[in-house]
């Protein structure tokens, strides 16, 4: 790890879940506040694989950032389960490695919580390895209905409740505010 290791303290477990809008907006500004500090972060993406999202643009240009975008799209649009199931596998196979490496302070698991809730990658296996991470290692973990047990393990739980969103009144996902 580089020298900004030193700084990073105990390494936290935080979550951002609920049904409003703004998850992976906040684990985005996490990893903006540790980037300022020199700190490596990896940001693995399970579902928003079709779209080209702001953040994936702005990724590449980023020293210290890697974005692995691995989904295939949301999971409820899907025709083929099966296939959404192995991007899961791969995805969780690619997390563990930033989770364990001696490389990145801080990791993104954005919408995890789908892969896990559609038991795509077993709770077990996250719950193990979450336990296991090198002591100064930062894990976010973003998406609806994050189970219990992921719960009681984290340092920070944060629950985003909608009221009120623009697509209620028809207005579409809008460029550099939603994607």
């Amino acid at each position: 790890m580089s020298d900004a290791s030193k700084e990073t303290g105990q390494g936290l477990i935080l979550i951002n879940t609920g049904d409003g809008k703004g998850k992976t907006t906040a684990a985005l500004g996490t990893i903006f506040r540790a980037l300022g500090r020199n700190m490596e972060c990896a940001i693995v993406q399970y579902i928003k694989g079709k779209w080209k999202t702001g953040e994936r643009i702005y990724a590449d240009q980023l020293e210290h950032l890697t974005l692995e975008v691995m989904g295939l799209g949301f999971t409820w649009d899907s025709d083929d389960l099966d296939k959404d199931k192995k991007a899961a596998i791969k995805a969780w196979e690619k997390s563990k490695t930033f989770i364990n490496d001696d490389t990145h302070h801080l990791v993104v698991l954005d919408e995890i919580t789908y892969a896990i809730n559609y038991n795509f990658i077993e709770l077990e296996d996250v719950l193990e390895t979450l336990k296991k991470r090198p002591l100064t290692k930062h894990v976010i973990i973003t998406g609806r209905n994050c189970p219990e047990d992921i719960i009681e393990l984290a340092d920070l739980v944060t629950e985003m409740k909608m009221i009120k969103h623009p697509y209620k009144k028809g207005i579409p996902a809008q460029k550099g505010i939603d994607f």
